[in-house]
């Protein structure tokens, strides 16, 4: 009888963890890439660097045009920071060239689209920076020139994406995308709750309170709409979530297993008990469309959940950027 419950609870575990990452979409500070995917509980193994897919040549707008529906919708998500990764360090008054990389995810043809400040620290920016044309499902980077304040210190800047007709596209949940740097001499915030979590050198590193209750609102939205009942945040899972994401962000993993284990003695060494975990990239949107695109999607929509955890961490010096993890139970 002892065997047979012993055999059951370590099924349990290999069925639980799923890192959910199969997608080409990535952020900024999250990449554009292949992902690791795992069904069953994760080896550990080197990690697989973003192959980045090439962007398409933009098509003739007066292609666009012509194919452009009578009725369609605009919507876009922020792939990645391609130059000026947040939280860079730039020289007092120094000029430079801030890229972002887009994809289409809407069903109307971008011809005359165009990037326009929109709030915070203006640095010298045009009022407005046409993009290339790009059909649905395209990639497209757009540019603008920059200069730096002459006064050290923390800076941000946001920007939109307007249509032909002016109308802010949604960037996936945001209305505003931005560039954010540091001039001068400048002390990150720290957010590394365990005891080996120590990024080395000049590395960036952030936790995001905000991105953390955007993917819990996304999640349960989601379930909303399933007709599934909404989680309710485990304080203690949350905090389990949060370690795991500052292991991965710090020490530059994507698996379920860190520093502290394998995925299942991690689970073992845990005080919340069994549960199953989902990993992610990027921006909360980004998170939503990775999970959604696979089989994942079913842990977001397991209709036997009714408490979850979520952690996120950035390190500038790791390979994806920011690092997500999900916990249910």
């Amino acid at each position: 009888m002892a065997k047979k419950i012993f055999l059951t609870i370590l099924v349990s575990i290999f069925l639980t963890s799923c890192i959910s990452t199969t997608t080409d979409v990535q952020n900024i500070p999250t990449p554009s890439q292949n992902f690791v995917t795992a069904t069953l509980m994760p080896t550990k193994a080197q990690l697989i660097r973003a192959t980045l897919s090439a962007t398409p040549e933009p098509l003739a707008t007066s292609t666009l045009a012509a194919t452009l529906p009578t009725t369609c919708t605009d919507a876009a998500i922020l792939l990645r920071d391609v130059t000026i990764q947040d939280d860079t360090q730039v020289k007092a008054g120094e000029k430079f060239t801030k890229t972002w990389e887009f994809q289409n995810t809407g069903t109307c043809s971008w011809a005359g689209y165009t990037i326009k400040f929109s709030s915070g620290d203006s640095m010298n920016a045009p009022l407005s920076t046409l993009i290339a044309d790009t059909p649905p499902n395209g990639k497209v980077q757009a540019s603008v020139e920059l200069t730096a304040p002459t006064v050290d210190g923390r800076y941000t800047g946001y920007f939109t994406l307007l249509n032909s007709n002016g109308n802010a596209i949604p960037i996936g949940t945001q209305k505003t995308f931005w560039v954010r740097f540091i001039v001068g001499t400048y002390a990150p915030i720290p957010a590394i709750s365990g005891t080996n979590l120590t990024p080395s050198g000049n590395c960036i590193h952030s936790g995001n309170a905000s991105y953390v209750s955007d993917v819990i609102s996304l999640i349960n939205d989601a379930r909303a709409n399933a007709g599934l009942n909404t989680l309710a945040v485990n304080p203690q899972l949350a905090t389990f979530a949060q370690h795991h994401a500052e292991d991965m962000a710090f020490n530059n993993l994507l698996s379920h297993d860190g520093t502290d284990g394998t995925f299942s003695e991690r689970m073992m060494n845990s005080s919340v008990g069994m549960f199953s975990e989902i990993l992610a990239i990027g921006t909360p949107q980004n998170a939503m469309d990775q999970w959604r695109r696979d089989e994942h999607w079913d842990f977001v929509l397991n209709a036997g959940a009714t408490q979850i955890g979520v952690g996120y961490a950035y390190n500038s010096c790791s390979d994806y950027g920011g690092y997500f993890t999900v916990d249910f139970q």
